[in-house]
């Protein structure tokens, strides 16, 4: 199984381009998972939804669509994964009702967060429902020196077949930094080598394009056969693909299946494409 998403399933930018023209707020996650198997579910990083919408989301999708949602920041980044056994417990019952539908739970770390921290993830692991896959992203450069601090820590993650996440920004810094949605995606995406390794059984890329999708080809070229390669294995990666704006991220998703040769609904007609079109007046 290949999961392929998103970083988002409602934008207003899609209507009309991707979802049908009047598609409403409440229904962009129902059209989103007609065109794709998972999403990055990053609003969970910023603020808990309520419980309410938790049961929205869980209706709106197919069975064998898979969210992953991010660990959020207070725990990850403002408590630094400590003493946080019972903001982590609120969390994981929160979205509990999502558990049957969930891919992976993301744990995106800070930048300050180095290998003198290992302690610290294990820990908080240790928190996570046994049941629940986990992805975890370090942005912090001394897990990507190829020395014994990186071979422990993945090390580590294949011991308890944890997903190390793969952020790959080489295409958004390929381009010169000419317009606002560049400039801010500069300034938030990490510019981390591409370490390229699967620990667990769902190895989790993102792929974070630049503006031009053709050029995008250079860079994902040699994820098309890795892909194949997992695929083979038995593993189920999953592929989010990311712009500046993901103004153009479906497109981006599409191409990039039609590459690798297999099929998948991204590759069907997209809701906007299916609607009728207005004829002309003669």
């Amino acid at each position: 199984m290949l999961y392929l998403g998103c970083p988002q399933w409602s934008s207003s930018h899609w209507k009309g381009r991707f979802f049908s023209q009047h598609c409403q707020n409440a229904n962009m996650l129902k059209e989103y998972a007609g065109i794709f198997n998972s999403v990055e579910g990053n609003t969970s990083f910023y603020a808990n939804p309520k419980p309410d919408t938790i049961l929205q989301w869980r209706d709106a999708v197919p069975d064998d669509f898979k969210f992953t949602f991010k660990v959020s920041k207070h725990i990850t980044h403002e408590l630094a994964l400590q003493n946080c056994q019972k903001e982590t417990l609120e969390w994981c019952n929160l979205f509990s009702p999502l558990f049957e539908k969930m891919a992976m739970i993301m744990v995106q770390l800070p930048a300050n967060c180095g290998p003198e921290h290992l302690y610290r993830i294990e820990q908080f692991v240790t928190m996570l429902p046994k049941e629940l896959c986990v992805g975890i992203e370090v942005r912090n450069l001394g897990f990507f020196q190829k020395d014994e601090n990186e071979k422990r820590f993945n090390q580590y993650l294949i011991q308890h077949n944890i997903n190390r996440i793969i952020m790959d920004t080489r295409p958004l810094f390929s381009e010169p930094a000419n317009t606002p949605a560049i400039i801010d995606a500069q300034l938030k995406k990490p510019r981390v080598p591409v370490n390229v390794i699967a620990t667990g059984n769902r190895p989790m890329v993102r792929f974070v394009g630049c503006s031009n999708l053709k050029e995008n080809r250079h860079f994902y070229a040699p994820w098309l056969n890795k892909i194949r390669g997992w695929l083979k294995e038995g593993k189920e990666p999953l592929v989010f693909f990311h712009t500046a704006d993901n103004y153009d991220s479906p497109l981006l998703a599409r191409q990039f299946t039609q590459d690798l040769g297999i099929d998948h609904k991204v590759l069907h007609p997209f809701p906007a494409e299916q609607q009728p079109k207005q004829g002309s007046l003669l």
